[in-house]
């Protein structure tokens, strides 16, 4: 008797739980409804089921009981039951999968108006691209990739010339209009998920697959990888932007086409040697740093990462933070900055500088450093050289103190916190793996031995 009561006042705590529950569906923002009720007819077939056999199982249990008068009958066959339970289930599991069949026949049927957005997804980040004014995609090769060609466009192809590079974590949609996003990985599996779009798909490295909506609402959506992708697939987050279609086109003719990214100028490192007088006061006339005015080496750095610190500075991504005071003294250096052209000229001298090793200042416990870096390392190389293709920079040769530095920045937010720096919110992430003072000075110990 007392099994049978455990039993019931289970199914009954477990129902007041579902609908009391704080975990429910995200606020829907595009057209899939239907998805959320072919959810919900699941919930309640397999719900009622639930119900039905737990309460039958308590029924039983009551009435079966082991009582000395009682003789237990055998009967192997019942086929009057076995029908019943046949034709019962037989609903139930048509109930649920037929709903499925009719929302994927419209999934697959991608609108003949749809605008089409590629997402490209990478460990541990994504990228877009929109195929301009003449509508048409240019063509594209995985043995183009580089880092000054991230979506491996064909310079030959005519129709990439006005496509729209999207380099950041970031794509926006118009409102209440169809989209069609194809995907493309560059690397393993991911998967392109926005909970409150209830779509979803996967990326498959070699072939393009694709998924349809529309949204509904405005404002700013989370983008996931529900795809286990590697060590930081947590961290691989993006943003929808959903808004009206004047603000769209606004944003849309600010990003820049493969033909303006191709043309951009050679740079000139002679005219860069005159900017970096500037840069010298602090940083010292070879980039070898300077830890008593808190200005770190920048001679050894890949070139690709100054540039994107010093846009980062001069838009507003870095040094705005008011705790971040050695990154607030940088912002008005980089604002002299008229162009891209005066960045590349910059960067072209400083990597001409020479890299002679830094004074190490942090001392920490080197072994347990190693194995605390193998985190660190599917990112930035075991060698700590950095990987362009994975957005992460050089550690190895880089100021200890400054390592130590951006770390409690990323810790408390001050460094990461700003809209737009996508690659800064993943540091911001993977930087708990490291909770200590005492961890973080080991790792930056093992760092210093690279």
């Amino acid at each position: 008797m007392a099994l049978a009561v455990v039993i019931v006042l289970l199914v009954i705590a477990t129902v007041i739980f579902h609908f009391a529950s704080p975990w429910w569906f995200t606020p829907l923002a595009s057209n899939w409804g239907t998805v959320d009720n072919t959810v919900n007819i699941t919930f309640w077939v397999t719900g009622t089921v639930f119900i039905l056999v737990n309460f039958f199982l308590a029924y039983v249990v009551i009435k079966y009981r082991y009582r000395k008068d009682n003789q237990a009958l055998y009967e192997p066959e019942n086929k009057k039951l076995e029908g019943w339970l046949t034709g019962i289930t037989a609903v139930g599991v048509a109930a649920m999968l037929a709903p499925g069949l009719f929302v994927w026949a419209k999934f697959v049927d991608v609108p003949d108006d749809a605008a089409e957005v590629e997402a490209v997804g990478q460990q541990w980040s994504w990228s877009f691209r929109y195929p301009g004014k003449d509508g048409v995609f240019g063509r594209v090769d995985p043995s183009l990739f580089s880092v000054d060609n991230l979506f491996g466009m064909s310079p030959d192809d005519p129709h990439g010339q006005d496509d729209i590079l999207v380099e950041g974590n970031e794509v926006h949609l118009p409102v209440n209009k169809p989209v069609k996003f194809l995907l493309r990985s560059k690397d393993v599996l991911h998967n392109f998920a926005v909970a409150p779009f209830r779509a979803k798909m996967d990326l498959v490295p070699g072939m393009i697959t694709y998924l349809w909506l529309t949204p509904t609402q405005t404002g700013s959506f989370d983008i996931l990888c529900e795809e286990l992708c590697g060590m930081a697939h947590f961290a691989m987050r993006g943003i929808v932007t959903v808004e009206e279609e004047n603000e769209f086109q606004t944003w849309l003719a600010g990003q820049p086409t493969f033909a303006q990214v191709a043309a951009s100028p050679k740079a000139d490192a002679v005219t860069g040697q005159a900017t970096f007088a500037v840069c010298a006061a602090c940083h010292g006339v070879n980039g070898e740093g300077n830890q008593a005015l808190n200005a770190p080496k920048t001679a050894g750095g890949e070139g690709w990462y100054l540039k994107r610190q010093l846009h980062s500075f001069k838009h507003g991504l870095r040094g705005v933070n008011e705790k971040d005071i050695y990154g607030m003294q940088m912002a008005p250096f980089a604002a002299t900055l008229a162009d891209d052209a005066a960045i590349n000229n910059l960067v072209a001298y400083i990597e001409g500088l020479p890299n002679n090793p830094v004074q190490q200042t942090v001392t920490g416990d080197i072994e347990r450093g190693r194995n605390l870096y193998a985190n660190c390392g599917a990112c930035h190389g075991m060698d700590g050289k950095g990987l362009w293709s994975q957005n992460a920079p050089r550690l190895a040769g880089v100021n200890d103190w400054y390592l130590i530095r951006q770390l409690q920045n990323f810790k408390q937010g001050v460094r990461g916190g700003q809209a737009g720096d996508g690659h800064g919110k993943q540091m911001v992430l993977m930087s708990v793996m490291l909770p200590s003072e005492q961890d973080m000075n080991d790792v930056v110990a093992y760092i210093n031995t690279l």
